[in-house]
């Protein structure tokens, strides 16, 4: 399966979930998941750092919405939302987005 048909089928299971849930915070901007290796994916975690249980995961291309970002340890953690589905909220590695 191509990775632009597995973003159609999380957007279109997450949007099911969430039905359109508004966004409750203030964004930074768009950017997009960009460096993950091929046949990965970066993973959305529950709060900022590798402990905390993964909630999704994100193939490259992926437009979120940053919220705010902060660092823990050595690592820049950032506040995301997806862009097509705000209320699916998570944290990313900072090194892992580029502005879109």
């Amino acid at each position: 399966m191509q990775i632009s048909s597995l973003k159609a089928l999380a957007a279109i299971a997450i949007g099911a979930v969430l039905m359109g849930a508004p966004a409750t915070a203030q964004n930074l901007g768009r950017y997009e998941v960009f460096g993950v290796e091929d046949g990965d994916m970066l993973k959305m975690r529950k709060g900022p750092g590798t402990g905390y249980r993964t909630v999704l995961g994100l193939p490259n291309g992926t437009v979120l919405r940053v919220k705010s970002c902060q660092q823990t340890g050595s690592t820049r953690w950032c506040k995301v939302a997806l862009n097509e589905a705000r209320g699916m909220v998570g944290y990313v590695s900072w090194a892992y987005l580029r502005e879109y």
